[in-house]
């Protein structure tokens, strides 16, 4: 019975084995098939992420290298616009030679507010800079500054002031040298970097204005002429003074005389600053007592422009003393009847029209005059 027993157990349990032995023998094919599918599944999404950031990297970079040409292209808006700062690295030839890259088309392709550029030759600190500051307020986008003092000064002028960065690189100067035109080249040249500046005026620290901005604008904005004087003198000091080594550019009868401080337009500007003709002749050959900034610029400019020349400075000076300089003007010398007398009085030509408003500016003053003249700006001054 046992032994039967036994051979039925086994006989009952050999049927179940085989579904058991089955199972094993399946369980390693499903797990290679599991293998097989998560294989394959890995591998479709490793090429469609290839594809996803091949697509994804030409559009990222696509602004970076198919498109930078065009993002880094030169605009009319980069070339019109004045640069941030008059600081540069740039050398007098360099300067020079950028300053007289002028377009020829007289029509500009934008909306362009013609402006007055105030260009100041000193020795170091602007002691009328208050008075200025009354007289340029009220007037931004009409006008620009720039300053030409000693390399070795450092203004200290605060933000708001219109003059707080307006120093232009600058070399040491000598009076009645060659570097005084070098300066005031230099002046020129750094001006004309701003495509918006049409007039240029060269003050100095003792120079004043007597009129208000709008009325220096308007005067200077509505002339035909650049006011440059110009004047074939007789005797010691303007005939006197021609070297005839200046030929065959500069003959006697061409040569001229006239006021350090002028008002001339952008055209004649470009004429100064790119000058190769005249220059090295009158650096040679117009030495003290030769002084060349009273004749190298009217010489020049008679020659080729006198036409648009007024043939006058707007800037009042009392030579009348007499001496190699100016009369200079303190505190006791200013009063209403004095700066009245400044502003008019005097006849001159404007559009080739008598007038009696010839001048706009004057010098030489003291720093002491500074005091009466801001309490009678309002009322004489208008400003």
């Amino acid at each position: 019975m046992g032994m039967e027993e036994g051979i039925k157990d086994n006989a009952a349990s050999a049927p179940n084995s085989r579904p058991s032995n089955q199972f094993r023998a399946l369980l390693p094919m499903r797990v290679l098939q599991v293998f097989l599918l998560f294989f394959v599944l890995v591998l479709g999404i490793s090429v469609i992420s290839m594809h996803m950031i091949k697509y994804l990297n030409i559009q990222t970079l696509a602004p970076s290298t198919l498109m930078s040409p065009y993002d880094e292209r030169i605009t009319l808006e980069s070339f019109i616009k004045p640069p941030a700062s008059v600081w540069h690295s740039m050398n007098d030839s360099e300067l020079l030679w950028r300053a007289s890259m002028e377009p020829r088309i007289p029509e500009y392709p934008f909306k362009r507010v013609p402006k007055m550029a105030f260009m100041f030759l000193t020795k170091g600190p602007l002691p009328f800079a208050p008075l200025w500051e009354r007289f340029f307020k009220g007037h931004e986008g009409f006008y620009s500054i720039y300053v030409h003092a000693l390399p070795d000064y450092r203004s200290d002028f605060p933000s708001s002031s219109v003059f707080y960065r307006r120093q232009i690189p600058s070399q040491p100067v000598a009076w009645g040298e060659m570097s005084m035109c070098d300066a005031e080249r230099r002046l020129l040249a750094n001006a004309l970097l701003d495509i918006s500046n049409e007039w240029f005026v060269l003050l100095s620290e003792a120079c004043i204005p007597i009129r208000g901005f709008n009325f220096v604008y308007r005067y200077v904005s509505r002339s035909r002429h650049s006011f440059m004087g110009s004047v074939d003198e007789d005797g010691p000091y303007g005939r006197g003074r021609y070297s005839y080594a200046m030929g065959p550019e500069v003959s006697l009868s061409e040569w001229r005389k006239g006021s350090q401080w002028f008002e001339i337009n952008r055209a004649l500007a470009v004429e100064i600053v790119e000058d190769m003709v005249y220059y090295h002749k009158f650096k040679e050959f117009c030495r003290p007592p030769c002084y060349v900034d009273e004749h190298y610029f009217p010489t020049m400019l008679s020659i080729g422009y006198s036409d648009l020349l007024a043939n006058r400075t707007l800037t009042w000076t009392d030579w009348s003393r007499g001496g190699a300089h100016p009369a200079t003007f303190g505190k006791a010398d200013i009063t209403e009847r004095f700066i009245k007398k400044l502003s008019r009085g005097q006849a001159c030509f404007y559009n080739d029209k008598p007038s009696q408003v010839c001048y706009l500016f004057a010098r030489k003053f003291s720093p002491s005059a500074l005091e009466p003249l801001l309490k009678l700006a309002p009322k004489v001054l208008g400003f």
